[in-house]
């Protein structure tokens, strides 16, 4: 099968408290979003990560936009906390083959993340690859 499932995640539960007046409520509108494109290259039984900083609470959508050879192979997608190393958080993971559309969506508070391509077994050569992180 060679669908693309997408997968959702949440990087950071947003809680909206509730009152018992009859206020009416205003959504505010969504933060302006930054395109920030990485590429590398995944080693056999290896991974790579990028990090980047979310300023505003926001939606954040992940995209592997190329991978390969072969340009059909599947390939480990994740999002975590950042830093000299990246913790993927639990849930936040998928398996993906490169596409245009987001394979990981979610939101999340200010802070410093980082997206992880991996090796999810199936390579035999190295594989470089694209992906865009879209963040307020």
């Amino acid at each position: 099968m060679k669908g693309i499932a997408a997968a959702v995640l949440t990087l950071v539960l947003a809680g909206a408290a509730c009152d018992n007046s009859n206020q009416d409520s205003i959504t505010p509108p969504s933060p302006p979003q930054t395109t920030d494109p990485f590429t590398g290259t995944v080693q056999v039984g290896s991974s790579d990560f990028h990090n980047f900083t979310v300023t505003q609470t926001g939606e954040v959508d992940i995209t592997l936009t190329a991978a390969g050879p072969p340009p059909t192979i599947f390939m480990g997608l994740g999002v975590g906390t950042g830093g000299t190393a990246c913790t993927l958080q639990q849930g936040a993971t998928t398996n993906v083959q490169a596409g245009a559309t987001a394979q990981l969506t979610g939101t999340a508070n200010p802070g410093t993340y980082c997206v992880e391509v991996y090796d999810i077994g199936n390579q035999t050569v190295p594989v470089t690859y694209s992906v865009t992180v879209a963040h307020p």
